[in-house]
C-alpha cells in the first residue's frame, strides 16, 4: 500500500491524554500541522489550541479552517469512577454529543474535511469467551458495548460529507506512563498478584509504540478505510497476562484466582472492565500491510520495563 507524502492538516480531540499527546508529537514530527480542541486550550504549549464545551455547545471559532483530517479521541475515562447511572450516560455523551458538536460545525463552516478517524474501543464485542471477533463480528451486550455501538453510529453520520470513516477498536494500550499496566502492575508489586475471575478471559492488548505507528498508517495511507481491530495478533489470557507481568516484577502470583463476586462487590458493574474476554483478531490491519514491532507479549513487557 503506497504512502501518500501529502502533509496533511489535522484536527485533534482528546490531545492532552495519555495517546493523543503522543500521536500529536509524532504527526508533528512527520510534517503535519495540527490543531487542537481542548476544555483548557492553555495546557497546549505545541499546537493551536481551540476552546470547545461539549454541554454547552460551545467550539472555537476557526477550528476548522484549512482542517482535511479529524482525529477524535475525546471521551469520559472508562474506568475512573464508579459506574452509576449518571456515570455511564457521561462516558456515553462524551464521545456521542462530541461528535455531533463537531459535525454540526462542519455542517455549519462548510469545512472540506476528507478524513475522520475516531477511536472505539475493544469491548464494541462485549463478552465472548474464546470465539475468534473480527470487524465483522456482531456488537455484543453490556455497557461496554453498548457505548462503543453509540459511539460508531455518531461516528458513522460523517458518511454524508466525508470520503474516509475510520474507527479504531482500540485493546488495552500499554505503557509505564499511565493507564492500564499502571493499574494492573501494583497489586503484583505489593505481593498480591492473582488472575482475576476465571483468568480465562482474554485479553486484546498493544504496545503504545504500534498504537501511535497505527495512527500514523491511517493518517497518511488512503487505502486504509472503515473498522480495525487495534490490538496484537497475539492476545493472552487475564492468567497469562497477570503471569507475565508478575516475572517482569520479580514478583509471585498467588495460585488462587480473585473470585468474581469479590470484584463484583468491590467494582460494582466495573467490573466488566476485567471480566469481559474479547479474543480480537487484527487480521485486517496485517492484510493491510501493518507491521507490528511488539506482537508478543514478552518483548512488549520487556521493553516497557527497560526503560
Amino acid at each position: 500500500m503506497g504512502e501518500s507524502k501529502t502533509r496533511k492538516n489535522i484536527l485533534v480531540t482528546g490531545a492532552t491524554g495519555l495517546i493523543g499527546s503522543r500521536i500529536v508529537r509524532n504527526l508533528q514530527q512527520r510534517g503535519h500541522v495540527i490543531k487542537v480542541l481542548t476544555r483548557d486550550p492553555s495546557k497546549v504549549k505545541n499546537a493551536e489550541a481551540f476552546y470547545w464545551d461539549i454541554e454547552t455547545g460551545q467550539i472555537g471559532s476557526g477550528c476548522l479552517a484549512g482542517i482535511d483530517t479529524i482525529i477524535h479521541l475525546a471521551g469520559a475515562g472508562i474506568a475512573d469512577k464508579r459506574w452509576t447511572k449518571k456515570r455511564k450516560q457521561e462516558i456515553i455523551d462524551s464521545r456521542v454529543k462530541s461528535t455531533r458538536l463537531l459535525y454540526k460545525t462542519i455542517r455549519e463552516t462548510g469545512a472540506k474535511i476528507d478524513t475522520i478517524i475516531s477511536a472505539s474501543g475493544g469491548g464494541y464485542y462485549g463478552h465472548r469467551g474464546d470465539e475468534i471477533l473480527t470487524e465483522e463480528s456482531s456488537n455484543g451486550t453490556g455497557f461496554l458495548a453498548e457505548c462503543c455501538k453509540q459511539w460508531e453510529d455518531a461516528i458513522d453520520e460523517g458518511k454524508a460529507f466525508c470520503k474516509r470513516i475510520i474507527k479504531l477498536r482500540i485493546g488495552i494500550v500499554l505503557t509505564r506512563h499511565g493507564g492500564a499496566l499502571v493499574e494492573l502492575e501494583k497489586p503484583i508489586s505489593l505481593f498480591a498478584g492473582a488472575a482475576l475471575g476465571t483468568g480465562k478471559q482474554w485479553i486484546p492488548w498493544i504496545h503504545l509504540y504500534d498504537m501511535i505507528s497505527i495512527f500514523e498508517k491511517v493518517v497518511e495511507n488512503e487505502e486504509y478505510n472503515g473498522v480495525y481491530n487495534t490490538c496484537t495478533p497475539f492476545p493472552v489470557t487475564n492468567h497469562e497476562f497477570t503471569r507475565a507481568l508478575a516475572k517482569k516484577l520479580n514478583r509471585p502470583v498467588w495460585p488462587v484466582n480473585v473470585p468474581e463476586f469479590v470484584l463484583k462487590a468491590l467494582l460494582g458493574e466495573m467490573s466488566e472492565v476485567v471480566l469481559i474476554s474479547d479474543r480480537n483478531s487484527p487480521q485486517k490491519l496485517l492484510n493491510a500491510g501493518f507491521q507490528f514491532r511488539y506482537p508478543a507479549l514478552d518483548d512488549a513487557l520487556t521493553e516497557i520495563y527497560s526503560q
